[in-house]
């Protein structure tokens, strides 16, 4: 038997992360109200504190544009890495 995965809006979780200060901080409280796992929206709270979640006032999209250019370029060296590892194996 398969879970169904539930995917929230951008601005369901910045407004739920909100919630979160009208209720003095209380995660477990906020997300009882929501109807929603405590450890999602704990998360949410918590990437907002990053600046990674979208439509916060942390949220920094010159953050998020530097760690998705981080990413790629572990990808490419990763594949470079392996490239120099088989011409070192062949000669």
């Amino acid at each position: 038997m398969t879970k169904k995965v539930r995917t929230y809006s951008d601005e369901f979780k910045a407004e739920a992360v909100k919630k979160i200060a009208d209720n003095n901080g209380n995660i477990s409280a906020t997300a009882k109200q929501l109807g929603i796992a405590m450890q999602t929206l704990s998360n949410w709270h918590n990437k907002a504190n990053q600046g990674k979640l979208v439509g916060t006032e942390q949220y920094d999209p010159d953050l998020m544009s530097a760690l998705q250019e981080i990413k790629q370029l572990k990808r490419q060296l990763k594949v470079a890495e392996e490239e120099r590892e088989i011409l070192n194996e062949e000669g």
